[in-house]
């Protein structure tokens, strides 16, 4: 019973608690993927949109860092 109080208690909407059985580990590890996967598409993330003027220092640097490696 306390169990069952503690998760309700401190269970919130923007931080839930997932009760997964772990008596077989390959399902325990496929229910926290599924979890996982639903939890980061629901985040609709994009890339950053990158500018002209960012997009050439990323190539200078780019190109001074295979400098240093190739010697």
């Amino acid at each position: 019973k306390a169990y069952e109080q503690m998760l309700s208690a401190t269970s919130t909407e923007w931080a839930p608690w997932y009760v997964i059985p772990a008596d077989h580990k390959w399902f325990m590890r496929a229910a926290v993927a599924d979890i996982l996967v639903a939890k980061i598409q629901s985040l609709d993330l994009e890339y950053p949109t990158v500018t002209d003027e960012q997009q050439a220092e990323m190539a200078e640097a780019r190109r001074e860092l295979e400098e240093e490696i190739s010697g």
